[in-house]
């Protein structure tokens, strides 16, 4: 019987959530599996991923095959790191201690990365609500500006015409002057 490694799709119409599970490889998508290994939710920024360490390394050493997708999330948890490591102590090449501190600043490195991540998310979203507000703040003070210019008099309007109508004949009489002086 040939064994996989991959998801079980869950969940409601656009919103998937899916199930890490070792199933015969000749088993539809969604029906029955030997063994479910964790969960894993797309939705959520990082995406949540909960599975069952131990014995998805047993599922991979035994030999199940993986799909694309679950060795992607197996190599992002270290399930297989941990398994390459484990088979160079099989050939001699590792101590059983060198695996374990290998493995262990591996995992501290990548949680290092995931808490820089989460940190730079909330950061950014921060930093978008100020400048939205910001950003709603001025077309709000826009608006305001129209409405006023809307509801002003026009009277005004025309007084500032004939002021500014009067002021350009003044240069042209004061010109024509002089050249007839001359």
């Amino acid at each position: 019987m040939a064994t996989r490694i991959r998801l079980q799709r869950h969940g409601k119409k656009g919103k998937p959530v899916f199930h890490l599970v070792a199933a015969d490889s000749r088993a539809k998508r969604d029906g029955k599996f030997i063994e479910k290994l964790g969960t894993y939710n797309p939705n959520t920024n990082p995406a949540t991923i909960d599975i069952n360490f131990d014995k998805t390394l047993h599922w991979v050493q035994v030999g199940a095959e993986l799909t694309d997708t679950a060795r992607a999330i197996l190599s992002y948890k270290g399930v297989l790191y941990k398994n390459h490591l484990i088979n160079g102590v099989k050939k001699g090449a590792l101590t059983e201690a060198d695996v374990e501190t290998r493995f262990a600043a591996w995992v501290a490195e990548k949680e290092a990365k995931i808490v820089a991540k989460k940190d730079g998310l909330g950061k950014n979203a921060d930093a978008d609500k100020v400048a939205r507000l910001k950003a709603e703040a001025e077309k709000k003070e826009a608006k305001a500006k129209a409405i006023e210019a809307k509801n002003a008099p026009v009277v005004e309007e025309v007084e500032e015409v004939v002021a500014e109508e009067e002021a350009t004949e003044a240069p042209e009489a004061s010109t024509e002057e002089e050249t007839s002086a001359e």
